[in-house]
């Protein structure tokens, strides 16, 4: 799989900060910079109009018209221990090519920054002949401190989910994203196994068999493993289509125009994966991904068909293209075989919750108020937004079947995420213990610190999560 250019391209930690200083300034503190500053840096303020409204910026030129320092408002009430990722997004993606240095940043202030400015300049260019920061690209240059740590972990893991989902189905397919999975595995010494083609019904996995049988790559299941036994247990399970053509219920062109990210699940979990192994965090950490092609050939899965489970529920085909619920159905299965303290799956599962949420923010349903509680926490934390979905009990009625266990879809279009989110349920017998997320992994246009492309959708939010884990501060007896 090709990459992106790494995060810390895009940073330097020193002892001492040096480079071009920006200097963050309220609207109340506007004057006593200019009665300060040289006659002629004033005279240009004034003529510029700056008046340090919220996010304004003003490069000031020395005696040579080289850049000497940059103006940049923080607004009438703003202080610059209160700004956001996106805050120093803003201001990366107004600055020329050069190293600058904010003044007063604190360790968490750095952290924050860090993680704006990378965000705004990733950019996946790995297919392109010239690429897009040949001429260079602004540096930040902050001081070192622990923080930057954790900071550029999930930079890191958010760069490897950016890229899984930008890259073409043609070079991340079934044994590809396995690919990814191995030499993650490697890198941190984590055991893992890949279960292939018919070895799946062998092993119990036939709703995945089902699903992938007539893609062009075999379907697999990834089982990865890290950790000591006897810490907190956290099982990630990330949906793995790499490409949806709706199988027999065909897509429209539009409609399968993006599927290339329908494994944004799996590039999630694998995101969070690295940064786990890379901080070290104390945790017996489990990553489960089904993965497949939802294609269209003679040997397709038909609508109607009756399938078998690894739970032993047999399922009704009411539609070909809602086969993630499938694939996950066998992985969730195989994760709730084992006691965890946390269960968490990831799937790009419905565009019904894009039409109740927009592409912004992730959907996410758990039965657990206290878990729901300490994710919001962390999302107001991270400045990374999340919203709680109602896995509302009547709605699963609506997918009973008169010749199966379980349909895969119901017969109106009402409530689609959240049948989906039932439909998995009943695949979870550790339900206080399970979150589900539906995540789009895309961001159809380009806003502050989310270029468009492939997104890691809740990342920085799910990981304060796991941190609280990793600290025995989670809800109940986790």
């Amino acid at each position: 799989m090709k990459r992106s250019a790494a995060p810390d391209v895009c940073f330097e930690a020193v002892a001492k900060p040096d480079g071009i200083p920006i200097l963050p300034l309220p609207g109340a503190g506007f004057e006593a910079w200019q009665e300060e500053a040289a006659a002629a840096q004033a005279k240009w303020a004034e003529a510029q109009g700056f008046g340090a409204a919220g996010g304004t910026i003003l490069c000031l030129p020395d005696a040579d018209g080289d850049l000497e320092s940059v103006l940049w408002g923080l607004g009438e009430t703003a202080a610059l221990a209160e700004c956001k990722p996106a805050d120093f997004a803003k201001l990366c993606a107004r600055l020329p090519v050069g190293r600058y240095s904010i003044a007063g940043l604190d360790d968490a202030g750095a952290a924050a920054a860090i993680t704006g400015w990378c965000l705004e300049q990733y950019d996946f260019d790995a297919f392109k002949t010239e690429k897009s920061r040949a001429a260079g690209r602004p540096v930040l240059v902050v001081g070192k401190s622990d923080e930057l740590g954790r900071a550029k972990a999930l930079l890191e893991g958010i760069y490897l989910a950016r890229d899984m989902v930008n890259t073409p189905a043609d070079d991340l397919g079934p044994e590809a994203l396995a690919g990814v999975a191995q030499g993650l595995a490697k890198t941190f010494g984590a055991d893992i196994s890949v279960i292939e083609g018919e070895d799946l019904l062998r092993e119990g996995f036939p709703a995945v068999y089902a699903v992938g049988r007539a893609g062009a790559g075999a379907p697999r299941l990834i089982d990865m493993t890290w950790g000591q036994p006897g810490d907190p247990g956290l099982t990630l399970v990330g949906k793995g289509v790499c490409f949806d053509t709706g199988g027999l219920d065909l897509k429209t062109a539009a409609g399968m125009r993006l599927m290339k990210k329908d494994m944004g699940g799996a590039a999630l979990s694998l995101g969070l994966a690295q940064a786990i192994m890379s901080l070290g965090l104390g945790l017996r950490l489990r990553v489960i991904i089904p993965a497949v092609e939802n294609n269209v050939a003679a040997n397709a899965l038909r609508p109607g068909d009756i399938i078998s489970s690894r739970k032993g529920l047999s399922i009704e085909i009411g539609n070909t293209d809602a086969e993630g619920r499938l694939v996950l159905a066998d992985a969730l299965a195989l994760a709730d075989e084992e006691e965890v303290d946390l269960l968490l799956d990831f799937a790009t599962l419905t565009g019904a919750a894009r039409i109740a949420l927009g592409p912004d923010l992730p959907a996410f349903y758990t039965d657990n108020g206290g878990l729901a509680a300490a994710l919001s926490d962390a999302s107001q934390r991270a400045s990374d937004p999340v919203w709680r979905m109602p896995l509302w009990g009547p709605y699963r009625d609506d997918l009973k079947s008169d010749v199966a266990d379980i349909a895969n879809i119901t017969e109106h279009s009402f409530a689609g995420s959240i049948t989906a989110a039932l439909f998995l349920q009943r695949f979870v017998e550790q339900r206080d213990r399970w979150m589900h997320f539906d995540i789009f992994a895309w961001n159809p246009a380009a806003k502050p610190a989310r270029p468009k492309g492939g997104e890691a959708s809740a990342l920085r939010a799910v990981f304060g999560l796991i941190e609280k884990l990793a600290a025995g501060q989670l809800p109940g007896d986790h």
